[in-house]
């Protein structure tokens, strides 16, 4: 069965437009798992927006399902990784300033970088995963840095989804084939919804992972993170 690791940036981000705890984020991810999510994903950003170091460090003592910390390979957010030793760290091309994720490494560009890191992070006994493109080209390269795992960016698929859903996940289908022949393992993210994802899902060979934050967050304020939660999870069923 696929896993559903919830991202909960939304709801630190929702907590520091006030300043306060509230929502407290550390209790948002016990209920997340008690309500039945797999797995636990933060991306700390350098400008702290959302998810702080601090959180991410209180999480840790707390996270009783896969805890995946994503972000970008700077040496402070390595130093912190590697002390912390998540069950997954995702590792995305994300300039400081970026909104969101929205484009996965070239693989080929930076295979000597990203090679370095994901040995540097096995060291620690950490599973890796590369944020991705589709491409069978950089799918390849990312097989020779040593990583564990690709994650791939489902942007486009979401964006596509309603003009031609068949045409939308052709891309992934067949990059998923081509990651399984290298065996390599398969995460997805981004804007994955109740309403795409069981279809992304049924034509992805070996999906082992989704990370969501933002839909779910968003279906939370309309029928309660409870019900939201086994919706998610009957979707990948």
């Amino acid at each position: 069965m696929t896993r559903l690791s919830v991202n909960i940036n939304k709801i630190a981000l929702l907590r520091n437009s006030r300043g306060a705890n509230i929502p407290d984020v550390v209790q948002f991810a016990k209920d997340c798992e008690q309500y039945g999510a797999q797995g636990i994903t933060v991306h700390p950003r350098q400008d702290e927006r959302h998810i702080t170091r601090k959180d991410v460090y209180e999480l840790t003592e707390v996270v009783n399902t896969e805890f995946n910390i994503e972000g970008y390979p700077s040496e402070d957010f390595l130093k912190m990784v590697c002390e912390l030793k998540p069950a997954q760290c995702t590792l995305v091309p994300d300039s400081p300033g970026q909104l969101t994720s929205d484009h996965g490494w070239d693989t080929l560009l930076h295979q000597s970088f990203l090679q370095e890191t994901v040995s540097r992070l096995h060291q620690h006994k950490i599973r890796v995963s590369l944020f991705i493109d589709p491409d069978l080209k950089r799918i390849e390269a990312a097989k020779k840095t040593g990583t564990d795992r690709i994650e791939f960016y489902t942007g486009p698929y979401a964006h596509d989804y309603w003009l031609d859903k068949n045409k939308a996940v052709q891309p992934f289908s067949e990059a998923a084939k081509y990651c399984t022949q290298l065996h390599l393992g398969i995460n997805a993210g981004h804007d994955l919804n109740l309403d795409n994802l069981r279809f992304f899902k049924q034509h992805i060979e070996s999906l082992e992972e989704v990370s969501i934050g933002h839909a779910l967050v968003r279906d939370c304020l309309y029928l309660g993170l409870a019900n939201v939660i086994q919706l998610y999870l009957r979707e990948l069923q």
